[in-house]
């Protein structure tokens, strides 16, 4: 607001530079004309702020050389009067200056006499936006314009979840001049204003009653107020007496009505109690309030006879633009704006800033933007009808007529089945789309009254005739359409959908074959060919003897695996020969692109365009009607049928609930919104409806009605994807094999390394033996008896390498038993002596 205070200031001061060029002619006065509605409430504020006015600034000011002379006019709220008495002050007493007048209409006629006359004219009370400085020069607005408001309003409907909002206004200047720009501001914010109230400024009081029981018939129940204060009051009062001030109503008055509510009698207060309205914010001070103790005891002085009313911001107003006259640089004091509730007063409920949006307290600082908020905001409010519960904004009206529900017979009877009672003219719908809609408007948190009515198509119910039936929805023939309509791109452009009931996408229908083996190599099927190869590998590399208990830790996992091979590989082939494999005949679309199949659709869907999409040749796209697909599939593509058919996938469910063997379902190929309502564009049903059926598909609800309908799919394994028993390969068993594996290899190193440590152990004894022969043998033997030692050495050799192949396990038994060992003994002599025996096993050594 700082910015509009500057603004105004600035316009002011070529003012100033008038008050100084005439200074030098007449020093001591300055003539003023004043042009107001003495009668109306505005006038009556306005005329004692101007008086006082004049006599605080002068007292401040005594020593001031000029002085205002005052020329104060009645127009008696006639236009034309205004205009013959500005003309007279202009004529006859030469004023500098005009302040006034009161009215929007009546300025932009005097603003053009003072463009002629080089005249300011300075109105504290014009608001209308359409007065504007640009094509009225010498227009000064001292007051604040009507758009300064409009964000304020916006920020309250969009904080309470409005969604419609209808407008009341006076058929003037200044009533028409704000609604344009509301409107503008409400749809910013997707708000809409379905319908605007006008009343004449004469409008008697059955015109007056008889607009409201017009408004009680419609769905929106917020209202926004813009005239007149007089006016206002009539509209408000009458408002109560038919009953729109009761419980889900909500009014919303602008700055021309609450500016002035504090003048309202008590009784009729309290009659309007639950309003909102805008009203801009004075910060309170002590000058303020001796300022209205005075003012009230002058505007009793000057009218006596009058009850008495409080300031209001147009006095204030009226009181500073004397002082701007007069000097040229008095600032207003007007930084906000704030929105009350009049009880039997009014009270505060929050503020508004064009910095800060909507918040409790004027000096919060928050991130927002001008029409950010929310209701938590804002002090509780007691709505009409002295209710603590928001109004929703919109209500189906008691008196008013049912909801219109469009309904179209569906080429599936399961989704929409219509018939007429040719006797009673009432129609009946049934069908899943209607058993979703009905329990959805159950869940409504209010009643719905409606009934159905037919829109006849054609035969082929093509979505064509689809789009024509949701469009009798935008020309308001139907409230709602339902049924199985799909939603779609080109339909949102004049209609809202609601959240979509069904699954969404496109797929294909193709037949399914049975791919059992029953050949004569089937018994290899189980295993892949590695695993095969794996197998014989391991088999090969562990095919001795088991004797050791290395060789037994080999065996004991060779076994685990062996079992697990087993039953695994019995199960697999058992499963291939006994259970029916069956597998799609196409698997993708581009399948089907590359073989030249033909492939069909719906006769009268916009399925076909997304096929011509694809690449499909238009003579391998065929039409069928719902009966004909059985039949069409089953032919094929080479017998004058079709190799597979793209649907919608909701219809395929239906289709292979019925067909469940032979068939299965592909996809999706494509992507696609599903099933909804359709709604006129901004229906305050629509959010509620959408909430609702989010809560009939999350439930048991929803699986009951599919169940009614369409039967127990779960029944059918041919809905989901097929899949089949699958060959066992080599991963599969990786884990065993590696088992196996390190089992195996670590028991044959350890037997390596155990065999030729001893074999080492043992040689190099006997080396030892072979060295340490005696010398003390005698020199004279020593030639017969080394022949005969290397004879013997050569026979303990040997017999040492079959007693080390016994010891290797070779014939090995416990260590208990007896076997057969050699000895060998050094007599006396030095001769060496070879026997053998039965003793432990082992090698023994003696010394005779």
């Amino acid at each position: 607001m700082e910015i509009a205070c500057r603004v105004i200031l600035l316009l002011l001061l070529p003012l100033n530079f008038v008050v100084a060029q005439n200074a030098s002619r007449a020093a001591q006065e300055l003539h003023v004309g004043v042009i107001l509605d003495l009668e109306t409430m505005v006038g009556k504020i306005a005329r004692t702020s101007i008086s006082l006015a004049m006599e605080d600034f002068y007292a401040v000011h005594h020593n001031y050389s000029t002085k205002l002379v005052l020329h104060i006019r009645d127009s008696m709220r006639d236009d034309v009067r205004a205009a013959s008495q500005a003309i007279n002050l202009l004529e006859d007493y030469n004023v500098e200056a005009i302040i006034g007048p009161q009215k929007s209409s009546q300025a932009v006629f005097i603003s053009k006499l003072g463009n002629r006359s080089h005249v300011p004219v300075i109105s504290f009370t014009a608001t209308s936006p359409s007065l504007s400085s640009k094509s009225l020069p010498y227009f000064v607005r001292a007051t604040v314009n009507d758009s300064a408001q409009l964000n304020c309003i916006a920020s309250i409907v969009k904080s309470y979840g409005w969604r419609k909002v209808v407008t009341i206004y006076e058929d003037t200047e200044y009533g028409r001049g704000i609604i344009p720009y509301l409107v503008d501001v409400l749809e910013d914010i997707d708000a809409h204003v379905p319908y605007q109230s006008v009343l004449p400024p004469s409008a008697t009081s059955l015109q007056i009653t008889l607009e409201l029981y017009k408004l009680m018939t419609m769905q929106t129940t917020v209202f926004v107020v813009h005239m007149s204060f007089t006016m206002a009051s009539r509209v408000l009062i009458k408002a109560k007496d038919v009953g729109m001030m009761n419980k889900g109503y909500a009014w919303i008055m602008t700055d021309g009505v609450t500016n002035l509510i504090d003048s309202l009698n008590p009784s009729v207060l309290k009659s309007l109690s639950g309003i909102l309205g805008v009203k801009f914010y004075v910060p309170k001070s002590t000058k303020l309030d001796d300022f209205t103790t005075r003012w009230n005891k002058r505007f009793q002085t000057d009218n006596p006879t009058d009850l008495p009313l409080k300031l209001s911001t147009f006095g204030m107003w009226s009181y500073d633009t004397i002082w701007v006259v007069a000097q040229a640089a008095e600032k207003v004091g007007l930084k906000n704006a704030t929105f009350t509730k009049p009880g039997k007063g009014w009270r505060e409920i929050g503020f508004w800033t064009a910095q800060n949006g909507i918040s409790q307290q004027l000096n919060k600082t928050k991130p927002a933007t001008a029409l950010s908020g929310s209701a938590h905001d804002l002090y509780p409010v007691i709505w009409p009808g002295e209710s603590t519960q928001v109004p929703r904004g919109s209500q189906i009206p008691v008196s008013g007529k049912k909801l219109q529900v469009g309904v179209c017979t569906s080429g599936y009877p399961e989704f929409m089945k219509v018939e007429k009672d040719y006797i009673t003219g009432a129609t009946k719908a049934s069908g899943f789309s209607v058993d979703v809609f009905e329990e959805a408007v159950k869940r409504l948190p209010y009643a719905v009254p409606y009934e159905y009515v037919i829109f006849s198509t054609t035969d082929d119910r093509s979505s064509e005739d689809y789009n024509d039936f949701v469009y009798q929805v935008y020309l308001e023939i139907y409230d709602i359409a339902i049924g199985d309509i799909t939603i779609r791109y080109n339909r949102t452009f004049y209609v809202d959908f609601t959240l979509p009931y069904t699954e969404s996408g496109i797929a294909m229908i193709v037949p399914v074959r049975d791919s059992i083996n029953r050949n004569t190599w089937i018994f290899l099927k189980p295993l892949a060919p590695g695993m095969w190869f794996g197998s014989v590998v391991f088999f090969i590399y562990t095919e001795e003897l088991v004797q050791r208990f290395l060789s037994r830790i080999v065996l004991i996992v060779w076994l685990v695996f062996l079992m697990v091979l087993t039953s695994s590989y019995t199960a697999s082939l058992s499963s291939m020969l006994t259970v029916q494999q069956l597998q799609p005949t196409v698997t993708d679309v581009h399948e089907l692109l590359k073989s030249g199949e033909c492939v069909g659709y719906q006769h009268g869907s916009y399925v076909k365009g997304l096929l011509e999409e694809l690449g499909f040749d238009r003579l391998k796209i065929k039409p069928y009607d719902p009966d004909d697909f059985h039949e069409a599939l089953s032919r094929g593509s080479n017998n004058g049928g079709i190799a597979a058919l793209v649907h919608e996938v909701p219809y395929i469910k239906l289709f292979l609930s019925n067909h469940c063997k032979g068939y299965t379902m592909v996809g999706p190929i494509y992507k696609a919104a599903g099933f909804g309502y359709a709604l006129s564009k901004g229906n305050p049903l629509l959010r509620d409806i959408s909430n609702a059926i989010l809560n009939v598909t999350g439930g048991d609800t929803m699986i009951q009605i599919e169940k009614k309908w369409f039967g127990d799919q779960n029944n059918c394994q041919n809905v989901g994807p097929l899949t089949g028993s699958s060959t066992l390969t080599f991963a599969n068993f990786r884990g065993l094999f590696i088992l196996t594996g390190v089992a195996s290899t670590s028991s044959l190193l350890i037997a390596l390394i155990i065999y030729f440590y001893k074999k080492k152990h043992k040689s190099t004894k006997i080396m030892l033996d072979n060295t340490n022969r005696p010398e003390e043998n005698g020199i004279n033997e020593e030639n017969s008896e080394l022949q005969e030692g290397n004879q013997d050495s050569t026979r303990v050799e040997q017999n040492t390498q079959r007693a080390g192949q016994e010891e290797n396990g070779l014939e090995q038994q416990t260590s208990l038993e007896l076997a057969p060992e050699t000895s060998i003994v050094m007599s006396s002599n030095g001769s060496t002596v070879i026997s053998r025996g039965k003793r432990t096993t082992g090698l023994q050594v003696e010394l005779m």
